[in-house]
């Protein structure tokens, strides 16, 4: 099944446990999220990132719990994320951790991909339940 919408999304710096060296920044920031569309509800999150000298070139993971309604159904489910960018190429993976639906999500896994355009998230998320 596919799903489709926008969210608006909040990013918040939270205090490092780790310090990058040799001109690498390492970063924790927090997740809130608003999702509408097929998928309506919230979510909350953390990010870690690291961010190198070279202008453009970064990574990143995220887990976040996303809580709400998804075609009707109702529950929870997390999302992993892992993204790499440099000047030639950027990848980003969305994915359900499995077994992490509650509700009427229970077993859901998929993928989802997201869409920046002028400041304007969208998401394409494909799933099965």
């Amino acid at each position: 099944m596919k799903a489709t919408g926008t969210f608006d999304v909040k990013l918040q710096p939270l205090d490092s446990y780790a310090t990058g060296g040799d001109g690498i920044s390492l970063g924790r920031m927090s997740i809130d999220k608003s999702f509408q569309g097929d998928l309506t509800g919230q979510s909350l999150g953390q990010m870690l990132t690291a961010i190198t000298a070279v202008e453009g070139s970064a990574g990143y993971v995220a887990i976040e719990q996303v809580s709400g309604t998804l075609h009707g159904k109702r529950g929870t489910f997390v999302l992993q994320h892992f993204g790499i960018t440099n000047a030639a190429e950027s990848r980003l993976v969305l994915e359900v951790v499995p077994d992490s639906g509650t509700g009427e999500l229970v077993g859901i896994a998929g993928t989802m991909t997201i869409q920046n355009e002028g400041g304007q998230h969208s998401f394409l998320f494909d799933y099965s339940l």
